[in-house]
């Protein structure tokens, strides 16, 4: 075998590897990180970076670029910093942070940017969206006139939320105001609403404890959760609600109606203020930037329903605040209830009284009002409010001793069964027949004769004898009908006979 013939047996299998590669070129404008610190990156090389462009560092990290200077860039590190060092490469990806959205998310656990916490499968979305996105125009807009019932009798009858309101709910800690926004969701089983919880800073304890109440009361297959614990970057907790909304309007965009809870927007404030100071942004008041109202009043103006000609759907969102020490006019809950179409305001010194939900009705505001409500339930409940805030004036004037007439003891005595009739335990969702029953009952005076202990029985012998006596009339109130005299007095009449005889059952026990 000559020498030539031996080479070419040698290389004919590499000269055939060759011919089958074909290398890519790959354009990529690279940079270097400068400094790194706990959710930030200082990098320097980039020529034209845009702002809030997606930058890739080595581990497979994301950024935000935020701070741009003729030289380097302050970038928002969207995970864990700890294996970035100075010197390591970034990369330009040319396109903003997006999430996927579609049917595939409905029931599952998702991160901030869509990646599953749940350990199932990947996520198979229909389509991308940015997180942030430009709010409807006016004109897509049309007016908040369909309820979205939450099945608490103080919100429903009091507060009323509509489909695409933006309802605050703030309060002192431990006071129910996680627990308020997931009744609410709990409640949408039969409503066709979609729902999307989104935890902020939560502990993973706190957010455990939702996803298995979510479970355990069958909404979590027409739940999304998007989750951005404490431990998690500031940079993840900072997106998360934007992601949310992103995925809430693509199905808004389909014409169908979904809730968003907010949980809460105090932690996202607090992330926004230690990226701000990381990156040596002037600080205001209480160290937060200048623009910590806009970044709220930019997320919260996506909520909206749209008119029919755009969709027809509906984004109803329910951000939550936290406030310390019942100061409601702090800095962050003044921001929000200036952009928001009301709130819910627990009180901790209902809560410490056992009043459940601890809803302050004097300090709780819908600025929809009774536009929402179904005319049936804005006949009974509609001076419910102002009766409700006399009782409490009258019995912090009674407690002075004065001696009382007749009419304010009838009143101190009907406020008293009404405050009882408002209280509810967790989970515990009644319908809008029964809520109307029940508070019908307590307005008319059914229960005047009744020891505050005996009301909430009471109260389920009244709802019992409606449901099995007057379906027809529930029927109609559920569909939207008017509550004539007529129907009045056959529930007045239905309820009255129930309780006599229930309290005839209980005297012929005793006896």
């Amino acid at each position: 075998m000559t020498f030539d013939r031996l080479q070419d047996d040698l290389f004919a299998p590499l000269e055939d590897a060759l011919k089958r590669v074909s290398p890519a070129i790959e354009r990529a404008e690279i940079a270097h990180i400068l400094s790194v610190s706990n959710g930030v990156a200082e990098v320097a090389g980039f020529i034209d970076l845009r702002a809030d462009e997606l930058l890739a560092f080595s581990g497979g990290v994301m950024g935000i670029a935020s701070n741009l200077g003729e030289d380097r860039a302050g970038v928002i590190v969207l995970g864990e910093t700890e294996r970035l060092r100075p010197g390591d490469p970034v990369r330009r990806t040319g396109r903003v942070v997006d999430v996927p959205v579609g049917r595939g998310l409905i029931g599952r656990v998702l991160d901030p940017l869509g990646r599953p916490l749940d350990g199932g499968s990947p996520i198979e979305a229909q389509d991308f969206l940015p997180v942030e996105q430009p709010a409807p125009p006016i004109m897509h807009r049309a007016p908040v006139q369909v309820p979205l019932q939450t099945g608490i009798k103080a919100v429903d009858a009091a507060i009323p939320i509509g489909r695409g309101q933006r309802e605050l709910i703030l309060g002192d800690r431990q006071t129910g105001k996680t627990a308020i926004a997931v009744d609410a969701i709990l409640n949408q089983r039969d409503s066709g609403v979609l729902s999307i919880y989104c935890a902020i800073g939560q502990r993973a304890s706190a957010v455990a404890r939702v996803i298995q109440s979510l479970r355990d009361g069958g909404a979590m297959d027409r739940t999304i959760m998007v989750v951005a614990s404490g431990q998690d970057a500031p940079g993840l907790q900072f997106i998360a609600p934007y992601a949310a909304t992103s995925m809430a309007e693509h199905f808004m965009a389909e014409g169908r109606d979904v809730l968003i809870v907010y949980d809460d927007l105090t932690r996202h404030a607090r992330a926004y203020r230690e990226l701000s100071l990381l990156l040596r942004r002037p600080p205001g008041r209480e160290a937060y930037p200048g623009d910590i109202f806009y970044i709220h009043s930019r997320l919260l103006e996506r909520a909206t329903q749209l008119r029919e000609e755009h969709g027809g759907g509906s984004l109803t969102a329910l951000p939550v605040v936290e406030t310390q020490a019942q100061n409601i006019s702090a800095y962050i809950p003044t921001n929000l209830i200036s952009i928001t179409d009301g709130q819910v305001y627990l009180s901790p010194s209902l809560f410490e009284k056992g009043h459940l939900p601890a809803i302050d009705i004097g300090a709780s505001v819908s600025r929809v009002g009774g536009k929402v409500q179904l005319p049936a339930f804005r006949a009974v409940a509609g001076n419910l409010r102002l009766m409700y805030a006399q009782f409490e004036e009258l019995e912090t004037f009674a407690r002075f001793g004065t001696q009382l007439d007749t009419e304010t003891r009838r009143k101190l005595t009907r406020g008293l069964r009404v405050r009882e009739v408002l209280k509810q335990r967790e989970h515990d969702h009644i319908d809008v027949p029964e809520q109307i029953a029940a508070l019908l009952a307590a307005t008319e005076g059914l229960f005047d004769e009744l020891e505050p202990d005996a009301v909430a029985e009471a109260e389920r012998t009244v709802r019992e004898a409606v449901r099995a006596q007057a379906p027809d009339i529930c029927e109609r109130i559920a569909e939207g009908a008017k509550l004539d005299d007529a129907d009045r007095a056959a529930l007045i009449e239905a309820m009255q006979g129930a309780l006599d005889e229930a309290q005839t059952e209980a005297n012929d026990g005793n006896a």
